[in-house]
């Protein structure tokens, strides 16, 4: 079980609260389809991939990049039992759809880069190192069922 302080959740939910989830999400999922191509095989119903262009301009990777950080929603709503709250979508993912749990990593580094973009100087080491917390036990419990 993972320990927050209150300033560590305090700083989750203010991330979290002043994001736009159309921008950031849909940013942070073609970065990694761009940066890290062989994540693409997931991504092979959503139409054309070809280039960056193509990708970033997706309204199928844009759409389920809002729809995944909506989904982080969820760690920060339940922040206690961030495990529990995604077991069912690790079993998805693992059995499912068969996701290289690596892959969890990858998008959690592109959505850090993202929003470090976003807030600029705001994004201070100590803000830096509770985002990665947070999202360590988010790709940890999203590979649960790997293990």
């Amino acid at each position: 079980m993972v320990e927050w302080s209150e300033q560590e959740r305090s700083i989750i939910t203010s991330i979290f609260s002043n994001l736009d989830y159309n921008d950031v999400g849909p940013k942070a999922l073609s970065r990694c389809l761009i940066v890290y191509p062989w994540t693409q095989r997931y991504f092979a119903n959503f139409g054309n991939l070809y280039n960056a262009e193509a990708i970033k301009t997706n309204p199928n990777i844009q759409a389920h990049g809002t729809k995944v950080l909506h989904g982080l929603d969820r760690a920060v709503k339940n922040m206690d039992n961030i495990k529990g709250t995604y077991a069912e979508l690790s079993v998805l993912h693992s059995e499912k759809l068969h996701v290289d749990p690596d892959n969890f990593k990858l998008l959690a580094d592109c959505l850090t880069i993202v929003i470090a973009a976003k807030m600029g100087s705001g994004f201070t080491p100590e803000i830096q190192a509770t985002f990665q917390k947070f999202l360590a036990v988010v790709v940890s419990a999203l590979g649960k069922q790997y293990h």
